[in-house]
């Protein structure tokens, strides 16, 4: 319940009111016209293809209390209009204010991979000590990110808020809405390198989720990262470490993995307690480590957050598992880069009873790396023993030549999904188990809904 009225709003954004209403009050916002309903703030944005302002008046006609706009009210209008000079940067605003009114402890998540599965991570061990909120989807753009701050009630305890950026200054942006007082650096790869250039450009913009932190702030670093590394103990707030090695200050070891469960003993400098997650890999055990260690910093018992920890579910399309009568399916078809794509395949190979089969799809946004990387990805598929690889789209003809160049004898390049699925359908059989992965743009969640419509499911 937001409860600003139209005036209200005017002062917030900078904006004026127009006409109408200024006691009209709000008590949602929305920047999609379908989702508008009584009571809303219609935030009209311009996108690539299409005006929102377009959608003004059949806005209000669904009951719409307010609009913002950067254009002149139509002649004669009564309602209210407040013009502002960027809705976007009007949402932000709007939201920032949001934010400062709650008494919330907010955890900001980033990094290069896994932003979404550790934020799930935390929230699932957070779950059972406190009340918690976290980012629906992956709304953790400069638009989502806004959205989400609106999704946080008086009663919530904690917010785990995913944090994304792809460009220069955007995470100054996104931490001058959210604010957060603890954040998780899971990782830093080589997604969106074309806009950012190296790594170390990365690790900086990302370090910038701490820029309100105070004495208080704890920043969780993953201790297995090269680059992540080297901030700990040198910043001017608290810095923990999680990792598979025992310099970490939560490590991980005595690994067991039953059907897709894992189990392992979490020690910290003066503890260790056995824990459980419904989740597969190294990663997972990494996303728990950090997810036990926010809930030890939140005051959360430890068995508390351990039972917490068994509630977690992968987000969809994030390495999640569907069982058949004749093969197993890992959809992991939300987004790839380089990082992402070797950790499946160790999934993958770790989880197969029978023959492995992958389909990977382009990884966008790698710029000049994207020859050597997809190559890299073919190279190790065969290193680790997959047997069968079919090669989506134009760049994965690297990964195809990686993998024939390292031994991996079944190898198909197709062009698009279509062709894919036709060339997957004949493995799916004999307790294969199959991995799907690609970029967000090559849309390899197509392939995966073609099997899941074909085939019966016995999950």
């Amino acid at each position: 319940m937001i409860g600003y009225t139209a005036a209200r709003i005017a002062e917030i954004t900078g904006g004026t009111l127009l006409c109408g209403d200024g006691n009209s009050l709000v008590d949602n916002i929305q920047y999609d016209s379908r989702e508008v309903r009584s009571g809303s703030l219609f935030v009209p944005i311009k996108g690539a293809k299409t005006d929102a302002h377009q959608f003004i008046t059949q806005c209000f006609e669904k009951g719409a209390a307010a609009v913002l706009t950067e254009q002149d009210a139509p002649q004669g209008a009564d309602k209210p209009y407040i013009k502002v000079q960027d809705t976007k940067a009007a949402l932000q605003a709007i939201a920032a204010y949001y934010r400062q009114s709650l008494d919330v402890k907010l955890i900001g998540v980033t990094g290069s991979v896994g932003k979404t599965s550790t934020k799930e991570m935390i929230a699932a061990a957070l779950s059972k000590g406190l009340n918690v909120m976290k980012t629906q989807g992956n709304k953790n753009s400069q638009i989502g990110l806004p959205m989400t701050m609106f999704e946080i009630e008086k009663e919530h305890q904690a917010a785990v808020i995913e944090m994304g950026m792809s460009e220069f200054g955007e995470m100054d942006r996104l931490c001058d809405i959210a604010r957060p007082e603890m954040a998780v650096m899971t990782n830093i790869g080589k997604a969106h390198i074309e806009n950012l250039k190296t790594q170390q450009n990365i690790m900086s913009e990302k370090l910038k989720i701490t820029k309100y932190f105070d004495e208080n702030g704890i920043l969780f670093l993953n201790g297995d990262d090269v680059l992540l590394k080297t901030l700990h103990n040198n910043q001017p707030f608290r810095t923990v470490t999680f990792g598979m090695s025992s310099d970490s200050d939560y490590y991980a070891d005595d690994i067991t993995a039953e059907g897709f469960n894992t189990s392992f003993m979490c020690h910290w400098s003066n503890g260790q307690i056995r824990l459980t997650i419904p989740a597969l890999g190294v990663h997972s055990i990494r996303n728990a480590l950090a997810a036990f260690a926010a809930g030890q910093a939140l005051g959360i018992d430890d068995n508390v957050i351990a039972e917490g920890l068994l509630t977690y579910k992968n987000a969809p399309m994030r390495q999640q598992i569907h069982q058949f009568r004749d093969f197993v399916l890992i959809d992991d078809s939300y987004n790839a880069s380089p990082e992402a794509a070797k950790a499946a395949l160790d999934v993958l190979k770790s989880v197969s009873k029978g023959r492995t089969a992958a389909v990977l799809a382009d990884m966008l946004e790698l710029g000049d790396e994207a020859v050597r990387e997809h190559y890299g990805v073919g190279k190790y598929l065969a290193d680790i023993g997959i047997d069968s690889l079919i090669s989506v789209g134009e760049l994965s003809q690297n990964t195809a030549k990686g993998a024939k160049d390292s031994g991996c004898r079944f190898v198909t390049e197709v062009k698009n999904n279509d062709e894919a699925y036709n060339a997957l359908c004949p493995l799916l059989k004999d307790n294969c188990t199959v991995l799907i992965k690609g970029s967000r743009g090559m849309h390899t969640d197509e392939i995966v809904k073609k099997i899941i419509k074909e085939y019966e499911s016995v999950d």
